[in-house]
């Protein structure tokens, strides 16, 4: 069931195609800061419920960015792995014209589960708008400047990266002597770890869906994506040692990057974390409630939605014609004031870094909304 609430959801859209059998929904969460922008996510499981949920999460996500974007989010009732290619773009064009009427004048999508920079290139010219959504093709062009800003850029990966920075600055570490352990080796965790060594970090264990790979040493960022990309694991890296991927949250290190998988640190586990800061690249690694006995344990933990950011900053840029260049820097901007202010209340306030950010969002929603009814 759906929860209305002073934020939304307000307007919910549900369309369907005979031909297809494409079933979709479009959830506009708030659009008090801009249009609503959120991915569309394909799954054979996906719920107008879900949408909404994730919709609900886009509004404060897009507000702690500080973008003129409002909340919304899409989703296809489909198997992939049951279409074939032809299928599931066929799909995403039936999709895309359906929901023309609000795209992208209060809707503009972007990539999801199970959909990429090709899915996006379709959807565009589907819909007839090259502002339809983000996350498109490098070489999907309208002129020289004006390009796709696939998010195979690394942007999430590089805010993820200047959010650990700002979170060493306040604790008053020196990021150059800190021990890293990052989750998952994807597009996040590759620019994470990228970023944090050539910053002078010493990340010592990475993980990937076969287990983890650990060097008091320290790993090298270029050999172990060669490894990655040659032997399709990160536990084929030498000199290391090999551990179950559970085994990476126990590890004694300084900072603990999340990368991939959600709920990971779990009743079970907290316990066992050595971290002094969690960086939260990855969507809901942790319950709230979980977050809140490593706050009351004395970890700093930067939440979700202010370290991962950097994905819908750069759609932002996308958005507005910028070239990556631009991307980059509006990332390292947007992150590092934001994570800033939300440690900074936290600590002032005494409460969790994740209640000060959902203050600050609440406030700029607020303040729209205010704006908007005068």
């Amino acid at each position: 069931m759906i929860t209305f609430d002073e934020f939304g959801p307000e307007k919910i859209f549900e369309v369907y195609d005979p031909r297809t059998k494409m079933h979709g929904f479009v959830v506009l969460d708030n659009l008090a800061l801009g249009p609503g922008k959120g991915g569309i996510r394909m799954t054979p499981t996906v719920t107008v419920e879900e949408v909404a949920k994730l919709a609900r999460t886009m509004t404060w996500k897009n507000a702690l960015a500080d973008l003129p974007f409002g909340g919304a989010k899409a989703g296809i009732a489909a198997d992939v792995k049951r279409l074939t290619k032809e299928q599931k773009f066929d799909m995403i064009k039936v999709f895309g014209k359906a929901i023309r009427p609000i795209c992208p004048s209060e809707y503009v999508a972007g990539p999801d589960m199970n959909t990429g920079e090709e899915e996006m290139a379709a959807f565009s010219l589907a819909v007839g708008s090259w502002q339809a959504c983000t996350g498109k093709p490098a070489n999907m062009c309208v002129d020289e400047e004006k390009c796709g800003l696939p998010h195979e850029l690394g942007s999430t990966g590089f805010g993820v990266f200047h959010a650990t920075k700002v979170a060493c600055e306040h604790s008053g570490i020196d990021i150059r002597k800190t021990t890293v352990a990052i989750e998952g080796f994807g597009n996040v965790g590759t620019f994470a770890m990228k970023f944090l060594e050539k910053e002078g970090a010493k990340v010592v264990a990475v993980s990937d869906s076969q287990g983890a790979v650990y060097s008091k040493r320290g790993l090298n960022y270029e050999k172990l994506e060669k490894m990655k990309k040659e032997k399709g694991s990160v536990t084929k890296y030498r000199p290391g040692d090999v551990l179950p991927g559970s085994m990476l949250f126990e590890l004694p290190v300084d900072i603990l990057v999340t990368a991939a998988l959600p709920d990971i640190i779990t009743e079970r586990n907290w316990r066992n974390v050595k971290a002094r800061i969690i960086v939260e690249g990855s969507n809901i690694p942790m319950k709230p409630e979980i977050e809140e006995k490593l706050y009351n344990k004395g970890v700093l933990v930067v939440p979700d939605f202010v370290a991962n950011a950097g994905g819908v900053i750069s759609s932002y840029s996308e958005y507005t014609g910028q070239n990556r260049h631009f991307m980059f820097k509006a990332v390292e901007e947007r992150i590092t004031r934001n994570t800033m202010l939300a440690l900074e209340r936290a600590e002032r306030k005494r409460i969790m870094p994740r209640k000060a950010a959902m203050e600050i969002a609440v406030e700029r929603v607020r303040e729209a909304m205010e704006k908007k009814r005068k």
